[in-house]
């Protein structure tokens, strides 16, 4: 299956929070997007694997992903080397996307920066003809998208360009909450995390409504990319 649009996140729930609504507006113009996580959020503080397999599988069902795959790396303790950018690539050649969209270049979970390292140099590695792989006893061709682009988490990164993704916030909370062991839940008696506080809960439109305010929509979402951003004309610009 050939994707558009390929987002990577460390764990469960990451894409969901960096770049739901983006992936929601693109599906909704046509795309077809998929998610690859890399661990399985084993390590959290609140919740399971298991619980967290189901909720991410929901949450994909809410914006639509055409396919979600989890590679099982060890939660907290993954490192960018061969052995896992050779899965990573089998990834993108399974899936051959133009976009890439991976996680904050820079976070407050280590496990971040370490995955937005690491997917980007498998983007970069993948287009390597030499480098073999195979998925299913087949080989597969070397594949390299044509961008990277690096969604925002924790940390205020200032963004390179920002989605207007007025329209289809409701469908980025919606998927988000479906991870309802994460989260902020008055009644739950899970110990507290920093993502599962009413503030973090209320920050999902608060965040995205100041992106929107200052190029005057309602929300948006931002992204940092690797390469200068290049349009066809200025007409092409808000």
């Amino acid at each position: 299956m050939k994707l558009d649009i390929l987002a990577f996140g460390a764990h469960p729930d990451d894409v969901e929070l960096g770049c739901g609504a983006t992936l929601a507006k693109e599906i909704s113009l046509g795309k077809k997007a998929g998610i690859i996580d890399l661990t399985r959020g084993e390590l959290g503080t609140r919740g399971s694997a298991e619980i967290r397999d189901e909720e991410a599988r929901k949450a994909a069902e809410i914006l639509g992903i055409a396919v979600r795959e989890n590679l099982r790396f060890r939660d907290g303790f993954f490192v960018n080397d061969e052995a896992h950018q050779l899965e990573v690539i089998k990834m993108i050649r399974k899936y051959r996307p133009e976009i890439v969209l991976c996680n904050a270049i820079d976070d407050r979970h280590i496990d971040h920066g370490k995955g937005s390292k690491l997917v980007s140099d498998a983007c970069f590695l993948s287009g390597l003809r030499r480098i073999e792989t195979e998925v299913d006893g087949v080989a597969q061709e070397a594949w390299r998208p044509k961008v990277v682009y690096h969604y925002i988490q924790w940390k205020n990164i200032t963004p390179d360009f920002v989605v207007d993704v007025t329209g289809f916030i409701d469908k980025k909370v919606a998927a988000i909450l479906a991870y309802g062991s994460q989260f902020y839940e008055p009644n739950s008696n899970e110990p507290t995390t920093p993502i599962a506080t009413k503030n973090f809960l209320d920050s999902l439109h608060y965040r995205s409504q100041d992106l929107g305010r200052l190029i005057g929509t309602d929300y948006a979402e931002g992204f940092t990319a690797e390469r200068y951003l290049a349009v066809s004309s200025l007409e092409n610009l808000m």
